[in-house]
């Protein structure tokens, strides 16, 4: 199902893009902060904005838009400066949990079907 992009939907996407950068910079700080209760929290935040996005927006694109700004700001706040040193420093397993964890958030929610959408069969035919 593809639906136009309006200037109302376009305003939303980006909105989602925003909100994505900023739920993962917050999950950043919280992941390092609260070790293994801010790896949940900050995992159920991402989960929660892009079932926001995608019911919002209508499709997997609104899961893309707010992907896509979590994604940029995990990698910018992980890259180093030119000082040698990191924005946002992230020791152990935590850090490639919540990527790896927010991912897997992303896909799910970008390929699960709605009621309206029907059950699929092996056959191909919509039941």
């Amino acid at each position: 199902m593809t639906t136009a992009l309006t200037p109302g939907r376009i305003a939303a996407l980006l909105g989602l893009l925003v909100l994505g950068a900023l739920t993962g910079a917050a999950g950043w700080l919280v992941v390092d902060l609260w070790f293994p209760a801010g790896l949940l929290l900050a995992l159920l935040a991402l989960l929660g904005l892009f079932l926001a996005g995608r019911l919002t927006v209508g499709g997997g694109l609104g899961v893309g838009a707010p992907a896509a700004g979590w994604f940029l700001s995990y990698v910018l706040l992980g890259v180093p400066r030119p000082e040698g040193d990191f924005l946002l420093g992230s020791s152990g397993i935590g850090m490639y949990a919540y990527l790896l964890g927010g991912s897997a958030a992303a896909v799910i929610c970008a390929t699960m079907r709605g009621p309206a959408q029907g059950p699929v069969s092996a056959s191909g035919s919509r039941g």
